[in-house]
């Protein structure tokens, strides 16, 4: 399945493995020698830059995936809102006195797409599950559509996974959102097989379904 030029990740619901996703993403689309640039605008349980473990932070994974070293400058291009809290990004910002503009989010983004090469695929990460507030008064599907994006839709396998896949599906195809296709990040610990959970979620949903293990590669059906 051929990639668009700009993908939005969109997530089924929230820790779920969005970023692994997007990182298996990146490496398999520049291993094919096509040049990747992964954003995360949103990042929450981001702690300081100095501290230890910020490589392991969200922006810090998708660095890394593109080979790009931790400096501030690299960290504000692709996560240029980041607040401490592990929460919605709205509840985060009011924790340290701070706002977001949705206007402010969806021009940035569009900022970047517009200066995007023409051989440069862009990925934009969303935050939590598609219904997930951004600001007071938007949620990450009034982002995704303000950008007008095709999705890439993520979802683990843990159970209760299908269901909540499908309504995720359901969402965005009512919302007019083109669907990219769905990919099971594989749940630790989850009492059935991601094999059978992507085979739901392509059986009810009649969407592409892939299937990302955990220490695994981004599945060649939806690239």
């Amino acid at each position: 399945m051929p990639l668009p030029p700009a993908l939005f990740i969109a997530g089924a619901g929230t820790e779920i493995g969005k970023t692994y996703v997007t990182a298996a993403l990146v490496r398999s689309l520049r291993a094919k020698g096509r040049r990747v640039r992964a954003l995360k605008p949103l990042a929450s349980g981001v702690p300081p830059l100095h501290d230890p473990t910020f490589a392991e932070s969200d922006t810090g994974r998708l660095l890394a995936a593109q080979d790009i070293a931790i400096t501030p400058v690299a960290v504000d291009a692709c996560s240029p809102w980041r607040f401490a809290a592990p929460l919605a990004p709205d509840l985060a910002a009011a924790r340290e006195g701070r706002s977001l503009a949705f206007d402010d989010l969806v021009g940035w983004c569009r900022a970047r797409l517009g200066e995007a090469e023409a051989d440069e695929t862009v990925l934009i990460e969303g935050v939590g599950g598609v219904m997930s507030p951004v600001t007071d008064a938007a949620t990450g599907l009034d982002w995704l559509k303000a950008l007008g994006l095709p999705a890439l839709l993520v979802s683990g396998s843990y159970l209760g996974a299908i269901s909540h896949a499908l309504t995720a599906v359901e969402t965005l195809r009512a919302h007019g959102v083109t669907l990219s296709g769905v990919a099971v990040s594989e749940s630790e610990g989850a009492p059935t097989s991601p094999e059978t959970v992507a085979a739901a979620i392509a059986r009810h949903g009649g969407v592409t379904v892939g299937i990302v293990r955990r220490g695994g590669d981004f599945p060649g059906n939806l690239v």
